[in-house]
C-alpha cells in the first residue's frame, strides 16, 4: 500500500469530507466542517502561504496537515505545521510524509523556526522528537456537558453595564475587532499574534462559517465594549468559545465571567448540548473561570519547536 501526499482540493467535496473526517477522529475537541476548511483556504492571507495537505492511501484520506507562516506574529520567520493521522491508520508513513512536505514548503518560504501542536500522548511525542522537535508550552482542551450542567442563573448586570449579543454589531463590527485585538495581544503563548488588518479579521473571524454572532456575548461598560466571549458552532449540537477576555482597563471586575455565562445560556437555549473550549496551561484566570462553570479537561496538547538550519 502506497501513501501519497498532495494538496487538498477545496473544490472536491470528497476531499473536504475526508479532511474533516480525519480531524474529527484525531481531534474531536475542535470544531471543523467542510465549509470552514474551504473558507480558510480561500480567504487565507497571501503572506500566510497556507497549505492544507492530505495523505492518501488507496484513495482514502488518512492524514492531514495544516501548514502556514505566522504572518501576523511579531517575529518573522516562524512557521506552523499541525499534523494529524486518523487513529487506526498510523504507522503507515503518512505522518512522516506530511511532515517532510510541510517542512520543505515552510523552509522555502523563509521559516527558520517551526511550531507544531502535538497531543500529549507517548506515541505522538516520540514521533515529534524523532523529527527534531522539542517540547515547549502546553494547552488543555476542555468540555462541558451543556445539556446537564448547572449554569449560574442570569442576573441583571450592575449599573452602567449591559450584555448584548454580537449580532447587535453586524452593521459595524469594528469595535469588536479592536477589543479582540487588545485581548489577543495579551493571550499567553509562544507565538505572539497582532491583529492589525481589519479586513483580514473580518475574513478570518466575523465571516468565518463557524462563527456565531448570535451566541457571542459582549459586555459594554458605559456603552463601550469591555469584554466578550466569541462563539462558534458546527451547526449541530456542539458549540465552542474560541476567545473570552476583557480589555485591560476593565479587568478584575468579573466581566469575562459575565460574558461567558450569557453565551452559555444562549447556546443552551439554541439547543446545543456540548460546550468546548481550550486554554493555555499558563492562563490561570481563564482556567479558573472555566472550572467554575464546570468544564473538565478532556485532553492536553504540547507545542513542539524545531529550529531550521
Amino acid at each position: 500500500m502506497t501513501v501519497i501526499v498532495r494538496d487538498l482540493r477545496p473544490d472536491v467535496p470528497a476531499d473536504l469530507d475526508g479532511f474533516v473526517r480525519v480531524r474529527r477522529h484525531a481531534l474531536p475537541y475542535v470544531l471543523f466542517t467542510p465549509e470552514s476548511i474551504a473558507h480558510e483556504l480561500s480567504h487565507a492571507h497571501p503572506e500566510a502561504a497556507l497549505r492544507r495537505l492530505v495523505a492518501e492511501e488507496d484513495g482514502e484520506i488518512i492524514g492531514t496537515a495544516q501548514v502556514s507562516i505566522a504572518h501576523d506574529g511579531a517575529e518573522p520567520g516562524q512557521g506552523v505545521l499541525n499534523v494529524y493521522v486518523r487513529p487506526g491508520r498510523t504507522r503507515r508513513g503518512a505522518g512522516g510524509a506530511l511532515v517532510r512536505v510541510a517542512e520543505e514548503h515552510l523552509a522555502l518560504r523563509g521559516a527558520s523556526r517551526l511550531y507544531s501542536w502535538v497531543l500529549d500522548e507517548p506515541g505522538n511525542r516520540a514521533f515529534a522528537e524523532r523529527f527534531g522537535y522539542r517540547a515547549a508550552r502546553s494547552a488543555h482542551f476542555l468540555r462541558l456537558d451543556l445539556a446537564h450542567a448547572v449554569l449560574p442563573p442570569l442576573q441583571a448586570p450592575p449599573p452602567g453595564v449591559e450584555v448584548r449579543p454580537g449580532s447587535d454589531f453586524s452593521a459595524d463590527p469594528r469595535p469588536l475587532f479592536e477589543l479582540d485585538a487588545e485581548v489577543t495581544l495579551d493571550e499567553p503563548g509562544d507565538l505572539d499574534t497582532e491583529f492589525t488588518e481589519y479586513e483580514a479579521w473580518l475574513d478570518d473571524t466575523w465571516h468565518h462559517p463557524l462563527f456565531s454572532p448570535g451566541l457571542t456575548s459582549v459586555v459594554l461598560v458605559d456603552g463601550r465594549p469591555a469584554a466578550f466571549s466569541a462563539a462558534r458552532t458546527d451547526h449541530g449540537t456542539s458549540y465552542g468559545t474560541v476567545m473570552t477576555g476583557t480589555a485591560r482597563a476593565y479587568r478584575g471586575r468579573g466581566l469575562a465571567k459575565l460574558a461567558k455565562n450569557d453565551s452559555l445560556h444562549r447556546a443552551r437555549a439554541a439547543g446545543h448540548t456540548e460546550a468546548l473550549t481550550g486554554n493555555d496551561t499558563g492562563n490561570g484566570p481563564m482556567l479558573a473561570i472555566n472550572k467554575w462553570f464546570g468544564y473538565e479537561i478532556c485532553a492536553t496538547e504540547v507545542r513542539h519547536v524545531r529550529e531550521l538550519g
